[in-house]
């Protein structure tokens, strides 16, 4: 580890911290995007942060047309806050959370190469003691023009070819009880036949921080979630599957796909495949 690097990921500049940030704030290239409730960002933010509530903007339907039209809808929310491919863009959280970790793939996924997570989101901010601010001026708006990376979406017929592909793999982020199908949230539940469970939330220490490098990659490497595997992590909604998508980019992981549809979609849809583990 370097000073540099204290956690030891394979990729750190993803993940920035309250200094490193604090740094920057007078750049007028940087876009921190706050996705925090509404009710939060009014209470208190960081100066100059910008409110984009991503939560429970989903997509349940991961054929052609209805992803194109979300995904299309997701860059015109970006482009009205101001938000644009030239710009650094900065997520903040409560913590470095699900809904962080989702707003970070869907700006990966269409295509940005310059956006990162503040690591413990508002919560480090403020106990770091740095300037908060309860202002906030009209953001001007800019066409956010952008070229999805398909390598970076599973679709419900991505995770069906990888149940049986020899270097596939799927990995369930929920809790132990939506995986053991005890906690039904879709017309069926249960899990996709053959993933390996970890609850996303092992990912983050108490503080709502992220987890060391060493203590991630042990967890993961011990279901066999390896960096040789084509990974596709899902979870009710697609937003603890963005989280372990965030873990496994930090550590360097090449092939990482995020399930957008996830349960939501597979338990809804009945010609899929369950399974209930433990039966």
């Amino acid at each position: 580890m370097t000073g540099d690097n204290p956690k030891g990921y394979d990729n750190p500049d993803l993940m920035w911290g309250p200094a490193e940030l604090q740094a920057r704030l007078d750049d007028p290239g940087l876009r921190i995007v706050d996705v925090r409730p509404g009710e939060r960002y009014t209470m208190g933010h960081i100066p100059g942060a910008r409110h984009y509530p991503i939560y429970a903007v989903n997509c349940d339907d991961t054929d052609e047309a209805p992803m194109n039209s979300f995904v299309r809808m997701w860059a015109f929310l970006l482009g009205h806050r101001g938000v644009a491919m030239d710009h650094t863009v900065v997520i903040c959280g409560e913590t470095s959370g699900m809904t962080a970790t989702r707003g970070f793939w869907f700006l990966e996924y269409l295509g940005h190469r310059d956006v990162h997570v503040l690591d413990g989101g508002y919560g480090a901010w403020e106990r770091t003691g740095l300037p908060t601010s309860r202002d906030a001026e009209p953001n001007q708006a800019s066409p956010f023009r952008f070229e999805a990376r398909a390598e970076l979406v599973a679709t419900y017929r991505d995770v069906l070819a990888a149940i049986e592909a020899p270097d596939g793999l799927i990995l369930d982020t929920r809790s132990p009880n939506e995986y053991q199908g005890t906690d039904v949230r879709a017309a069926r539940g249960g899990a996709i036949p053959g993933a390996v469970h970890q609850n996303w939330i092992e990912n983050v220490t108490d503080e709502g921080e992220m987890k060391s490098a060493v203590e991630m990659r042990a967890r993961f490497e011990e279901l066999g979630v390896t960096p040789d595997k084509d990974i596709i992590p899902y979870c009710q909604t697609g937003y603890r599957s963005a989280h372990a998508y965030f873990a496994l980019r930090l550590l360097g992981y090449p092939r990482v796909r995020n399930y957008l549809g996830s349960w939501n979609e597979w338990g809804n849809r009945q010609e899929l495949p369950i399974e209930v583990p433990g039966q």
